[in-house]
């Protein structure tokens, strides 16, 4: 909660007001859906504390590296609450077999406050779903998802720019063969510029995935280095509807398999029934 009033001090002491998350302003009013309307459900990996609009749906790819990919589809049940499946697998693209995930994921959003004039938008929420290669022997996958999470975020407005801030506390139910449930914090920001464009950057302490040293009867690590995970992202709204991202993952290289930062590909489409 203080980092509640940290991000709502810093809008007094700038002097500027601004239309709640789930007011952007759209310069296309009518009534085809847009990312116009609806605040980011997410930045890169972190979740934020906006919803979709009770009809809205969403639908997205993700691909990652060697052939992975994810889709998703999240919906709004109410203008509050949010309901989301995802399935990816390795290998998706090449002259392989994919490597399917074991399970479907799930994510599950509730808004309990609405953002206000100096308090930020607070949600809670559950995602299943994590990023990259799921190592069955871990059972994680490379990025551990979420879990359960408490998220605030806050808008601020000037001229064509909007941007937000998030904080929030997150637990992962991935740490079965790891042993390390730490529970961890994350933060971010968006800022989009004259309305198409984006720039998305976030960071994950990832306490609960920083052993520096092989778990005991395993061959290898897998997990990070203690360092974090510090994540960015261009995005560009190609029409109202869709959304084209390019992916920096990892820029610290905090992962023990990894030799450099990680590319990735995210596409975006929301309607309305």
């Amino acid at each position: 909660m203080a980092l509640a009033f940290l991000l709502a001090g810093g809008q007094v002491a700038s002097g500027q007001t601004t239309p709640p998350a789930t007011q952007k302003q759209n310069r296309h009013r009518g009534p085809t859906a847009s990312f116009y309307d609806v605040p980011p459900r997410f930045l890169i990996d972190i979740p934020t504390a906006g919803t979709l609009p009770r009809g809205y749906f969403g639908i997205g790819l993700r691909l990652y590296s060697y052939g992975g990919a994810i889709a998703y589809t999240d919906i709004g049940i109410s203008n509050r609450f949010l309901l989301g499946i995802s399935f990816g697998a390795d290998s998706t693209l090449g002259a392989v077999e994919p490597r399917w995930n074991p399970d479907m994921e799930f994510n599950v959003k509730f808004r309990l406050v609405d953002e206000l004039e100096f308090f930020p938008a607070i949600s809670v929420g559950y995602n299943s779903q994590g990023d990259g290669h799921y190592d069955k022997r871990y059972k994680r996958y490379a990025y551990k998802s979420k879990g359960f999470y408490a998220v605030a975020s806050r808008s601020f407005y000037f001229y064509k720019w909007t941007s937000g801030w998030h904080g929030g506390v997150n637990y992962s139910t991935e740490n079965s063969r790891d042993k390390n449930g730490n529970i961890s914090l994350f933060v971010g920001f968006d800022a989009t510029f004259n309305y198409d464009l984006a720039f998305l950057m976030e960071y994950d302490f990832a306490l609960n995935d920083n052993e520096g040293t092989v778990p005991m009867g395993y061959p290898y690590n897998y997990s990070g280095k203690g360092r974090g995970y510090l994540n960015a992202s261009l995005k560009w709204l190609f029409t109202d509807n869709l959304e084209m991202e390019l992916i920096l993952k990892d820029l610290l290289v905090n992962r023990h398999e990894s030799k450099m930062v990680s590319r990735e590909v995210r596409f975006q489409y929301i309607d309305h029934f």
